[in-house]
């Protein structure tokens, strides 16, 4: 049995069939990161925290646990988890 969707159905919901919406995901991520994070100002976009970080203004250790942090987020929002 085919299923069948149309195409401006996807990019409308921006979700696929069976998963949750990408807003939904968005924020739950985002928000799960804010708890993890609590004195970071993560801002909008992910994306723009890592495009504006500058290196070496943490310790590295807690400079590569951020960045791996953060990446994640932006993975798991990108896939729908």
């Amino acid at each position: 049995m085919a299923v069948r969707f149309r195409v401006r159905d996807l990019v409308r919901n921006r979700s696929w069939p069976g998963r949750r919406p990408a807003g939904d995901v968005a924020d739950r991520v985002c928000s799960e990161l804010a708890l993890d994070l609590p004195d970071e100002d993560l801002g909008e976009y992910l994306h723009d925290c890592l495009d504006l970080y500058e290196p070496g203004s943490k310790p590295r250790c807690e400079e590569a646990e951020f960045l791996g942090m953060v990446q994640e987020a932006i993975d798991r929002i990108e896939e729908g988890e």
